[in-house]
């Protein structure tokens, strides 16, 4: 196998580019499909064994096996439990790298698959459900074929790829670092820096066979906040002993609405919302605190300025009217995935190649957030969507016990991330 891939590469050095590109597609398509069948039980296998964030021991261990199998330097325990190979090819070129992240998420699966998951695990102190929820499995499995195809290529690859297997892309739990920044805390790319990265995310509202991606902001920074706002407990029946905390935190959920629609410009995306409202033990008590939690999605680091400060403004007035006082916890936890222009514009010729202009969309932004950011501040980067749901059904949103990915979407993500990789290299 290895002196044919030596033979078909060393004639495409000698063909046209056009020709070259078309002659290298349909042999990367005829490895995918030979591949397709293994690294489709690899998906369920990890869909069957899914781990949460920090917690992806069983995954990381699989994972470097196959690395190594593969003949590649392999470095682990990065954040964890992240894995990192590298491929070196045989002739020079740039570094690049491409990540997959691998962690599920506390949402308890209700999918008709063979192969879903009944797992449990600890989350905030609770035993929950564990489930793939996000399409963090494809992901995995997708990067491992792309790394088996580039593998079998490696004594013409012009260039390094390095191979980034993420943790804690859902977010670390609390009181702990993880995800793609402690990876570059941790020196991800202190020995090789990549001249531009690339990853993918799966689409439950796109259908099998077509990718999208967005030009410049992708995806939205998020940030959490928790708001604890404190007053003086009394019998239910007697309000005028207290002073209040739940009336205050009800005005405050309210008012923290008109950040969006009467401080920000209605031109400006962003959403504020509170996820939790906790407070009170008893139906007749009137609590002395109630907690807000919940999140801001913005695309601008002076929107999101104005955000907190406003919500500070909001909070004390409101605290302030009603007797009692507050204090905010604002954390920013991802900042905006941005698509690089120039780097975008490069590889749409290839997407449209490998699949045709009909089955490559250009997205609006989303206010969901990815901290693969994180990769787009040390290099260009480029994320695309990939779509998994097979064409006929539905599939619960992300995060949601009913979201399914297609196994189909997966020979795709393999021939499309691998035809990507591989312009990228040749200077395509």
């Amino acid at each position: 196998m290895r002196h044919r891939s030596l033979l078909w590469l060393g004639a495409l050095a000698l063909a046209p580019a056009a020709a070259r590109a078309q002659d290298a597609d349909a042999r990367v398509a005829a490895e995918v499909q030979r591949l397709t069948p293994r690294i489709t039980e690899i998906r369920h296998d990890l869909h069957r064994n899914p781990e949460l964030s920090n917690r992806e021991v069983r995954t990381a261990g699989l994972v470097a096996a196959h690395l190594r199998a593969l003949g590649m330097e392999v470095r682990t325990g990065i954040a964890h439990t992240g894995v990192v190979g590298v491929l070196r090819g045989g002739r020079p070129g740039p570094v690049i790298a491409v990540r997959a992240d691998m962690d599920a998420l506390p949402v308890t699966e209700d999918t008709p698959y063979p192969f879903r998951s009944v797992a449990k695990g600890e989350y905030l102190g609770q035993q929950v459900g564990v489930a793939h929820a996000c399409g963090h499995d494809v992901h995995t499995a997708v990067q491992m074929g792309v790394a088996t195809l580039l593998a079998g290529m490696r004594a013409e690859l012009p260039g390094t790829v390095i191979f980034v297997f993420q943790p804690a892309e859902e977010g670390a739990p609390p009181g702990e670092e993880g995800g793609a920044a402690l990876m570059l805390k941790e020196g991800l790319f202190a020995d090789l820096r990549p001249q531009a990265v690339f990853g993918l995310h799966t689409l439950a509202q796109m259908e099998v066979g077509r990718v999208g991606y967005t030009p410049g902001p992708a995806m939205a920074a998020s940030d959490r906040f928790i708001v604890t706002i404190r007053g003086r407990q009394s019998h239910g029946a007697s309000p005028q002993l207290a002073i209040d905390p739940v009336v205050m935190a009800a005005e405050a959920v309210t008012a923290l609405q008109t950040i969006r629609s009467r401080t920000l410009s209605p031109m400006e995306p962003g959403v504020i919302t509170v996820g939790v409202i906790r407070g009170g033990e008893r139906f007749n008590i009137i609590p002395d605190s109630v907690v807000l939690m919940g999140t801001v999605r913005t695309f601008s680091p002076a929107v999101q300025d104005r955000v907190e400060e406003r919500m500070r403004q909001i909070l004390d007035g409101v605290t302030r009217a009603g007797g009692g006082s507050f204090t905010l916890q604002y954390q920013r936890t991802t900042p905006v995935t941005v698509n690089d222009s120039a780097l975008a514009v490069r590889m749409e010729p290839t997407l449209t190649r490998l699949l045709g202009a009909g089955n490559v969309v250009r997205l609006q932004p989303t206010t969901v957030a990815e901290d693969f950011a994180y990769y787009g501040r040390t290099a260009p980067s480029f994320f695309y969507r990939l779509g998994t749901t097979a064409p006929g059904t539905t599939s619960g949103d992300h995060h949601t016990p009913t979201f399914m990915a297609d196994d189909a979407s997966i020979p795709i993500g393999m021939r499309v991330m691998t035809g990507l990789l591989l312009d990228y290299l040749r200077g395509a």
